[in-house]
């Protein structure tokens, strides 16, 4: 059995540099220009550009923080059940939610059923933000376990943020025309 990642109130300066969060801004950095050169260069049929974009953004994004919590399952299990709310009660959420990750960045680039894609992302993302809220009200210090036990970036507002972003993401990629035809 793993051993539960200790954590304690929040330091003061903790999370308050950039240099806290540069694993996640370098991620998302090449996640955007992934992105961007695969919307440009791939046949959008009636996808816009900007479509596009957030649409392979998403994918990359996906099977990279996918890839990361796969490395060492358990140590991400042990993170994520100190602040998530399925985790916390059904600790075989926490190993199968990376694959659920996967599995949701590889049907974006396959373009598999999108509408529902989209929302089990809206879904998962905004069910994953309660339980981050939860955390930062008790004034949990642990480090994120979406990225993994590989790279140490503090839970924060910033996971929010990025949780909420990705749900809004693919609601607005919904509401342009997530029924394409290319299901």
């Amino acid at each position: 059995m793993s051993k539960k990642p200790d954590f304690k109130q929040r330091d003061e300066l903790r999370g308050k540099s950039y240099s806290d969060y540069w694993p996640l801004i370098s991620l998302i950095v090449i996640a955007a220009s992934v992105g961007g050169s695969l919307a440009l260069n791939a046949p959008s049929g009636d996808l816009s550009l900007m479509h596009s974009w957030m649409h392979y953004f998403m994918g990359f994004f996906l099977c990279s923080l996918a890839m990361l919590k796969i490395f060492h399952p358990s140590a991400f299990a042990d993170g994520f059940e100190m602040y998530d709310l399925l985790a916390r009660h059904f600790r075989a959420y926490g190993y199968l939610y990376p694959f659920i990750e996967l599995a949701l960045g590889l049907a974006y680039f396959s373009f598999w059923q999108m509408p529902w894609i989209y929302g089990a992302t809206i879904f998962i993302m905004t069910f994953g933000a309660f339980g981050v809220v939860s955390a930062l009200r008790r004034g949990l210090d642990i480090n994120c376990p979406c990225m993994g036990s590989v790279l140490e970036v503090p839970l924060s507002t910033v996971t929010l943020t990025e949780d909420i972003g990705m749900a809004l993401m693919a609601g607005l990629m919904l509401a342009m025309g997530g029924g394409y035809g290319i299901l």
